[in-house]
């Protein structure tokens, strides 16, 4: 199944939210009831003319008016597109047709376009660097997926030839460890691990020394989950950059934030304290298959303009695909492909 389809079929909640939406907005205003039949004076026999209205289908969709402009906003904002990004849009939206009777078909096109205007500048794919080893740092909060991800990012590394090797860094959870292995078997990629409980930072810097020994083209460091408001886990977190650095002061050369689609605008929060630590080059977003807050999406790439390299919408190894904007907002608009 072509990807664009499966992002459509499963990013339901988000689309049928704003499909339905747009189409209630959309909605014609009821004709006034006609008067009954016996008040209605008697046509002529030969009504001529006024048999053509029959022919004439009654006027489709509705004038674009600040009134409907603010359902839109409203309807937007729920998709967790936030109040600047959606007004943004629904400003483009009006260009050229505020006054004017518009259906459905032309808003959600409309709309697919100026989300794809918004998303355009910043989907790119993961950059890759001739230094060997490249080093990437996947740092997220708990549950965002990181794990899942970089076993993903790892198998189709191997796939596109690349050798690669995977630090286990959550030495705090067992289950973390275990399921990166898999993944590294799955791969065909060596997973260096530690001692429960050992330092993250130590194994961080081992795993680079053993990488560049090795010749491997690409290490990725998974992160044990933190939330953005602990202090001393965020702490943590700057010292596993401080000791990769000590080996390698350009290094780590790409710091993927990976973000759960599902907890919406707080997206926003993630990325602004990441950042700050970690310093943050790129973006995945997971779980997009079960939320109605695909919207954040658009917002983060509003405000940020941060690369989003990849997508989420399922546990398949095909189910983490390069980021398209254009497919993934007629997908989140309900349009077809």
């Amino acid at each position: 199944m072509a990807f664009f389809q499966k992002l459509k079929d499963r990013l339901f909640k988000s689309s049928s939210k704003l499909d339905e939406g747009l189409d209630a907005i959309l909605e014609p205003a009821a004709e006034p009831a006609a008067a009954p039949a016996s008040h209605q004076p008697e046509a002529p026999a030969e009504a001529g003319p006024r048999r053509l209205g029959g022919l004439f289908a009654a006027p489709k969709g509705r004038v674009l008016d600040d009134a409907m402009l603010e359902s839109l906003e409203e309807l937007l904002i729920a998709s967790d597109m936030g109040v600047e990004t959606s007004l943004k849009v629904t400003a483009g939206l009006a260009e050229g047709r505020l006054g004017r009777r518009v259906e459905a078909q032309e808003i959600k096109e409309a709309l697919a376009a100026e989300i794809t205007s918004i998303l355009e500048p910043v989907a790119r794919p993961m950059p890759l660097t001739a230094r060997r080893p490249q080093v990437v740092l996947v740092v997220g909060v708990n549950g965002s997926g990181k794990t899942t991800t970089i076993g993903k990012l790892a198998s189709q590394l191997r796939a596109a030839g690349k050798s690669v090797m995977i630090a286990a860094g959550d030495t705090f959870r067992a289950a973390a460890v275990e399921q990166l292995q898999i993944w590294g078997e799955r791969a065909g990629v060596p997973v260096m691990t530690a001692q429960q409980g050992s330092d993250p930072a130590s194994l961080a810097f081992e795993a680079m020394a053993r990488a560049e020994a090795e010749g491997a083209d690409l290490l990725l460091v998974d992160t044990a989950g933190r939330l953005q408001n602990r202090e001393d886990l965020m702490a943590e977190l700057a010292k596993i950059v401080r000791v990769i650095r000590k080996r390698d002061p350009e290094a780590p050369h790409n710091t993927l934030l990976v973000l759960d689609a599902t907890t919406g605008q707080n997206a926003l929060n993630q990325v602004e304290i990441f950042r700050k630590i970690a310093d943050v080059t790129g973006l995945v977003m997971t779980k997009l298959d079960g939320t109605a807050k695909g919207g954040v999406l658009v917002a983060l790439a509003d405000r940020f303009g941060l690369p989003i390299h990849a997508i989420g919408v399922g546990e398949a190894i095909d189910d983490l695909s390069p980021f398209d904007p254009e497919e993934f907002a007629r997908a989140l608009t309900g349009l077809e492909g």
